[in-house]
């Protein structure tokens, strides 16, 4: 078969971001098949140098979230800087005159001022809050309510989340509302002021999975659970050798599959009977949570983990060993062949860091690669995404001499 073009070929972006959301938002694109250009000030914006670091000082963060992109380095101190990163948002074809940022206090970057230049201008602005005072990932998350649901059963202080949801979430509505502009754009003619806001993400996930209308219909304070799964029957287990096993039975079949695979049956069903209840029944494995979960803890904790795999592999039953990242790569670590197999994942050999696997597009695609693409090094797109806008070689000589501009060997 032959391989088909990405969906987004043809498509520019003009990215001006830092840290996760704005990103993840470009790099979604980018894997699409756009072409992102990442513009950053010289020397690398404030994400250039964050952890986690490879052992030459490279950024695994910053290579992570910039995977297919082009890199372009300006200084936005200086009015020349200023209107070349204007030139590359407006004149860039009918396909282009889109701007992804999350950055502040640049009024030469905002809507308003670009508009002026491209009538038909999309530009996506990523903010804390609605009306534009600050937050991120952590602060958002303090203040919605998770930290004081997360956690160990009877923990008394907040408990923060490792990963940046909010973030992830709202850089993907940043690329899932250029791709509605730009449909829209195509009928209309018109382009789009956009802006989405951090706070906003968290807020409108707490209310559509229900615990906001929870908490003020059924006038509750949702308690932690620790590991159990709130309104159904799912958790943890320790195998006789130490293992850790994930379990949850959404629906009757899992259920079913779990207690034949533990060889409880009889038991379940006897304790049904002098309960009154239906242990089919989500309400009611929930209710009895720790009765039901006593039981199933002795059998795995007298049995080894090969064991459980062999229980548990074929029923329809949803189940995971617990890893570490590491195990995920690590050569020797059954683990990693699922990761290593898997059609997204692929080597990269990433300037300061080397060969590693790293993911491509999520999205399959017919017909179309998911291999990832490394992502730049800073500014080394600079002299031929500018020559792209009619500078000569001799311009973008003089511009590097006086530091307006700056690529990868400077």
């Amino acid at each position: 078969m032959l391989e088909q073009p990405l969906p987004l070929a043809g498509m520019r972006v003009v990215e001006v971001s830092s840290f996760v959301a704005a990103p993840l938002g470009g790099m979604t694109l980018a894997q699409l098949g756009a072409e992102v250009i990442r513009v950053d000030p010289i020397g690398g914006a404030p994400d250039h140098r964050r952890w986690p670091l490879a052992p030459s000082g490279t950024s695994l963060y910053w290579a992570g979230l910039n995977k297919g992109k082009k890199s372009v380095s300006v200084d936005f101190r200086s009015t020349e800087g200023r209107a070349l990163v204007t030139r590359l948002v407006t004149d860039s074809g009918p396909d282009g005159g889109i701007v992804l940022t999350n950055a502040v206090g640049r009024r030469w970057l905002e809507y308003d001022a670009l508009v002026e230049h491209r009538p038909d201008l999309i530009h996506v602005q990523i903010e804390g809050h609605y009306d534009g005072t600050p937050a991120v990932d952590y602060t958002v998350n303090a203040a919605i309510g998770f930290p004081m649901v997360t956690g160990p059963e009877g923990h008394a202080d907040p408990v923060n989340h490792v990963l940046p949801a909010w973030d992830i979430a709202c850089g993907l509505y940043s690329a899932l509302g250029i791709l509605g502009a730009d449909r829209q754009r195509r009928v209309t003619g018109r382009g789009q002021r956009m802006s989405v806001a951090l706070y906003d993400v968290a807020l409108a996930a707490a209310g559509n999975l229900g615990f906001l209308a929870e908490a003020q219909i059924n006038r509750v304070v949702r308690r932690r659970y620790g590991n159990y799964l709130y309104g159904g029957f799912a958790r943890d287990f320790t195998t006789r050798d130490g293992g850790r096993v994930m379990v949850v039975a959404l629906t009757k079949r899992h259920w079913a599959d779990l207690l034949v695979a533990t060889d409880l049956v009889d038991v379940v069903d006897a304790l049904e009977k002098s309960l009154g209840v239906d242990f089919s029944t989500e309400d009611d494995r929930f209710e009895y949570r720790e009765v039901l979960a006593g039981l199933l803890s002795r059998w795995f904790s007298r049995t080894d983990l090969v064991d459980v795999k062999t229980a548990l592999t074929g029923t329809s039953l949803l189940w995971s060993t617990y890893n570490t990242f590491a195990e995920l790569v690590t050569e020797d670590s059954p683990s990693r062949a699922m990761v290593a197999e898997n059609p997204m994942m692929g080597v990269v050999d990433q300037p300061g860091v080397g060969r590693h696997l790293a993911p491509g597009l999520p999205v399959a695609i017919e017909g179309a690669t998911r291999e990832p693409v490394r992502a730049p090094v800073l500014g080394e797109h600079t002299d031929s995404v500018l020559g792209g806008l009619g500078l000569s070689t001799a311009e973008l000589a003089d511009l590097h001499s006086r530091g307006v501009i700056r690529g990868n060997a400077q």
